[in-house]
């Protein structure tokens, strides 16, 4: 072959110099070199077209996503199943082999997840490489994540330790809106990243829920600020979309705010979201985006197939997998840090506190388990009158034994105990106001009877405080979480002034008052009235 090259070459060399003797004395070369050129010219076009056709070709790619973890990193109660015993559902042992079993069939995966992945397990408050709840990025690490968008709940201990949480994780920390005075970007976060998988260049980008400041306790979200979801997201989308074949949004502002953004941006492709703990087992689809997301707690991995063909998303299939536990997995890396955080924790929250003679059970207005939680506060800090949002109440409890652990599961935020004044007339103006606002708060210490004299106004009829009538000059000492504090206006109608914060948690408070009471039979008392 190296010689016919040559041969051509040194021939093409004297036609050019002297085509008209070439021509006469290299008949049968010249026919040679004809040959040649052509097959030369039939190889190079049939190389492009196939490089041409290849290129254009559609591709397919799996997006495994979660969100909402809530540090759900061992299996739990499957509590809407019927079965008896019920039967346990989640934790990352089962999460891993569920991501491996499609990653051995389907090698050209994305894993995403869509913030959250703190508060609800007391391993949020154990110490790992510097940052609490450290040891659950770590297992993502392990689990093979490609990026995550930041969820309200991260950022729960503070800004530092969400910090230290995303220096630790192996994979970028996404949220676009979430900048600080200077519009830099505060928590270690990036805006977005451009990922190759499955022959696509992937573009994918972090967002935050606005209504930050009405999630988290304040005093952890100094200097923050939150940018609109819809501009910053189209902002982006603009500036990536020609470098990218497909763009993702992983956001944490909930299904319905993220149908909106669909419809309100063009250019976006897939939403995985998160926060509303919506489980959608089909996707939704608005303004031809899709939009996923798996619930919560661990209990579901999400898989989406998408078949991209010039730069369009063609086809689409979604499902949720339900990660029942198996104990006979195998082990692994995983595995063993997951055992051995879990005997950590077991050593101290597996410890009996109390009976539980009836079933604790939360909801908007007024329960058992929040009138119980709301007079411990109310004793724990000496105060005459307690305060507290149903909202914080994250975890129902079944009649028997209760563990430390249980009710970890039900208080398990950082919220420090405050105490603060509040005369008797602006008592009654907080009850009117959660009335009429229907704000779910709950009551220690006053009883009220209501009468709703027209569509949405109250009038009060009663009011006392301890079994006694209210004074309204009076200052009455008050007792709530600091976070309720810091959204007074919100829950109460108005603004704290000079609280103190006392050297206790909530959790510490209800721990000592359900310690101290052994046997527990609370009740629903009907504490504020709607009468006729």
């Amino acid at each position: 072959m190296a010689t016919t090259i040559y041969q051509y070459y040194s021939f093409l060399c004297r036609l050019i110099a002297h085509p008209n003797s070439v021509l006469h004395t290299h008949p049968v070369l010249l026919m040679s070199m004809i040959i040649i050129s052509v097959r030369l010219f039939c190889a190079v076009t049939l190389s492009t077209l196939i490089g041409l056709t290849a290129s254009s070709q559609p591709k397919t790619l799996t997006i495994l996503h979660t969100n909402d973890i809530h540090a759900a990193f061992i299996p739990h109660e499957a509590t809407w199943s019927k079965q008896s015993p019920k039967p346990m559902v989640g934790g990352f042992k089962e999460l891993e082999f569920a991501i491996d079993s499609i990653r051995k069939a389907k090698p050209d995966i994305l894993l995403l997840d869509a913030g959250d992945v703190m508060t609800g397990n007391p391993i949020t408050d154990r110490a790992y490489r510097g940052a609490e709840g450290g040891a659950l990025f770590e297992m993502m690490n392990l689990v093979g994540y490609d990026a995550w968008c930041i969820g309200n709940h991260d950022f729960d201990i503070s800004q530092k330790n969400l910090i230290g949480l995303t220096q630790i994780a192996n994979f970028p920390s996404l949220s676009a809106n979430i900048v600080n005075k200077k519009n830099e970007f505060p928590v270690n976060n990036k805006d977005y990243v451009i990922l190759e998988r499955a022959g696509l260049r992937i573009g994918i980008f972090g967002l935050m829920s606005q209504g930050l400041y009405g999630l988290v306790n304040q005093n952890n979200l100094v200097g923050i600020k939150v940018l609109s979801p819809v501009e910053t997201a189209q902002k982006i989308i603009d500036k990536i979309d020609q470098e990218t074949d497909l763009i993702i949004a992983i956001t944490h502002q909930g299904v319905d705010q993220d149908s909106l953004m669909a419809a309100n941006t063009h250019g976006l492709d897939i939403v995985v979201g998160g926060h509303s703990h919506t489980r959608l087992t089909r996707p939704r689809l608005v303004n031809d985006v899709i939009i996923v997301q798996t619930g919560s707690r661990c209990e579901n991995l999400g898989e989406l197939e998408v078949t991209v063909d010039n730069d369009k998303v063609a086809k689409y299939n979604g499902k949720l997998i339900q990660l029942w536990a198996n104990n006979n997995r195998p082990a692994t890396r995983l595995s063993a840090l997951v055992d051995s955080m879990n005997t950590e924790i077991e050593k101290e929250y597996s410890e009996v506190i109390a009976d539980l003679k009836v079933n604790w059970e939360r909801g908007r207005g007024e329960s058992n388990i929040g009138n119980f939680i709301t007079d411990a506060q109310r004793e724990g800090a000496h105060a005459e009158v307690g305060f507290m949002n149903s909202s914080g109440i994250r975890s129902n409890v079944s009649a028997g034994p209760l563990t430390k652990q249980e009710l970890f599961e039900v208080l398990p935020f950082r919220n420090v105990l405050a105490t603060f004044q509040l005369t008797g007339k602006e008592l009654e103006s907080v009850i009117l106001f959660t009335k009429k606002r229907d704000e779910a708060v709950l009551f220690s210490g006053v009883t009220a009877k209501v009468k709703e004299i027209s569509d949405g106004e109250f009038k009060l009829v009663e009011v006392k405080v301890n079994g006694k009538p209210l004074k309204k000059s009076r200052r009455y000492i008050c007792a709530a979480s600091d976070f309720m504090v810091g959204q007074s206006k919100k829950y109460l109608g108005l603004e704290i002034e000079h609280p103190i914060y006392l050297k206790q948690t909530v959790f510490q408070a209800v721990e000592k008052a359900v310690r101290k009471a052994k046997i527990i039979t609370s009740k629903d008392e009907d504490r504020i009235q709607i009468i006729k």
